[in-house]
């Protein structure tokens, strides 16, 4: 998607495709700015060669719930990564390396991870923790054909929607929380930039099903509040 000196690429997070395309529009785009869904802890985390394991301190301020998501959402993403030889997070370090090789400026967009967990721990209902749990017992051993898309592409629109709608109808509180309030974060994060800096041209780098939201609210600027992007280099 682009909007004015805005380019917004969808991308997957373990997919080989995702990379390529990340390249080919920061090549084409030549962007001052490169905005992606992350926040600092999330992008140390990324970028270190060190995995550090979290404290009970850190339980603490994100909650029991929060943590186990946490664990069992990277576990999960490892695994499928792993299927097709793509480390999770890929394309989002892709984009923060060819931004700091050509000494663009990186902008982190997304909410404090902490935030979200918090508010996870707090959100989430015994409904929708008996339907994790049934979740987890069914994908306990991820196959290919089992997933129904190919993991090495982004997956289609129509996919990403069916997707999000189902996570929607059997979590709703998460879709909330992971979902919608971070689409209005990184919306209000892109739309301050693009007031405050309408001469640069920003590419920003988002998971896939984040992308056609924060389009909707960028463009129909309903990204009013009081939030805060940081730069990490640049």
């Amino acid at each position: 998607m682009k909007y004015s000196n805005l380019t917004i690429i969808g991308t997957s997070h373990i997919a080989a495709q995702s990379l390529k395309e990340v390249e080919e529009a920061f090549n084409r785009e030549n962007p001052d700015i490169v905005a992606v869904e992350l926040d600092r802890a999330r992008l140390h985390a990324l970028m270190s060669s060190r995995k550090e394991k979290p404290g009970l301190s850190i339980i603490r301020k994100i909650g029991v719930k929060g943590y186990l998501f946490s664990v069992i959402g990277a576990w999960a993403e490892k695994k499928l990564g792993q299927m097709v030889g793509v480390s999770p997070g890929s394309e989002m370090k892709r984009a923060v390396m060819l931004a700091k090789k050509s000494g663009k400026r990186v902008a982190l967009i997304d909410q404090d991870i902490q935030i979200t967990l918090r508010r996870f721990s707090k959100s989430l209902t015994w409904k929708e923790k008996w339907n994790f749990l049934a979740d987890i017992v069914k994908a306990a051993v991820f196959r290919k054909k089992e997933i129904g898309f190919d993991l090495t592409k982004v997956p289609e629109k129509e996919v990403i929607e069916k997707m999000m709608a189902k996570v929607k109808d059997r979590y709703p509180n998460v879709y909330k929380t992971l979902i919608e309030e971070r689409n209005s974060v990184m919306a209000k994060n892109l739309a301050k930039m693009l007031a405050k800096e309408p001469d640069k041209k920003i590419l920003a780098v988002v998971g896939a099903g984040h992308e056609e939201e924060i389009i909707r609210l960028v463009e129909k600027q309903e990204v009013a509040g009081d939030v805060k992007y940081t730069f990490a280099f640049g």
